[in-house]
């Protein structure tokens, strides 16, 4: 077998085709969800700042007091 119809059988084969498809496609699914994460990271993060402040100042009523306006109830 010479070198060009070496060439010519290795162009003319297409077992892995479909196998380079499923590569490339995995591979954009994968950077798209890179890209994603990336994006949405940093929005995340803040809100979980602001969560965590919200919590920290927060102050829990007693048990004694809810519900209580200072107004006489009417009847």
């Amino acid at each position: 077998m010479t070198f060009t119809s070496l060439i010519k059988t290795f162009a003319a084969d297409e077992s892995g085709a479909v196998t380079v498809d499923w590569v490339v496609l995995t591979a954009a699914i994968v950077g798209l969800g890179l890209a994603v994460v990336t994006s949405v990271r940093t929005g995340v993060g803040a809100l979980g700042t602001d969560i965590s402040n919200s919590l920290s100042s927060a102050s829990v009523a007693t048990l004694g007091t809810l519900g209580t306006t200072g107004v006489a109830p009417s009847q």
